[in-house]
């Protein structure tokens, strides 16, 4: 194992409740209402898509960059009061650093909502390279994101281990090569080969990542 490379948002803090505020604050500004089931469409995905997704069930005409900003300054205001780590995450981030392994952050949130969470909870010390939306041309489930972040630790993506709560950045780091730990929090995601499934990261240590680099069950 070359690397590992974390996901964020419900992977490392516990930010999917806090998304879920804000969307359901902006679709109240458009007229429009927000439930769970219109978070299920968005896990995982980015921002262009969740504000193309909110003016089309909401039938706003506003301007998309005007409910993107909406969207960052209400996860910004809201950030800046401080965001939970999920269990595990603390621990688990430590123990990878303590091996002395490379690691980046691959989200599909804008640098500026990254930067909130690693100047905060996550601590920015915790990552050798940082990809976001803002970074990437295709966001997950596109594999650009992981293939940019393998691309720029100089390692091998079939050599990387990345971590993920949701299915489309499941089959962003599937697609760049990756063996994947997926700890899936609003919606399932099925085991399957190179993949090991668990509740929590507080059942994943250095030995756990190890192993399913090698290929061992």
């Amino acid at each position: 194992m070359d690397a590992v490379l974390f996901d964020m948002d419900g992977l490392l803090v516990d930010s999917e409740k806090v998304w879920f505020q804000v969307e359901t604050e902006v679709m109240e500004r458009l007229g429009g209402d927000w439930g769970p089931q219109d978070q299920e469409h968005l896990v995982g995905g980015s921002m262009p898509a969740t504000v193309a997704y909110m003016l089309r069930v909401s039938g706003a005409s506003a301007d998309p960059a005007d409910v993107a900003a909406w969207m960052l300054e209400g996860m910004i205001a809201k950030l800046s009061g401080g965001v939970e780590m999920m269990p595990g995450a603390a621990e688990l981030l430590a123990a990878v650093r303590r091996a002395g392994l490379p690691t980046a952050l691959v989200t599909s949130s804008a640098r500026e909502i990254a930067e909130a969470c690693l100047s905060g909870a996550i601590g920015r010390h915790n990552f050798d390279r940082v990809v976001t939306g803002d970074d990437v041309t295709r966001t997950k489930p596109d594999p650009e994101p992981y293939l940019t972040a393998a691309a720029l630790l100089g390692v091998d993506p079939a050599r990387c281990v990345a971590l993920e709560d949701s299915p489309n950045g499941v089959t962003a780091a599937t697609a760049a090569g990756c063996r994947v730990v997926a700890v899936p929090s609003v919606l399932p995601i099925p085991h399957a080969p190179g993949r090991l499934v668990v509740s929590s990261l507080r059942e994943v240590d250095v030995e756990t990542l190890r192993e399913l680099s090698a290929g061992e069950p």
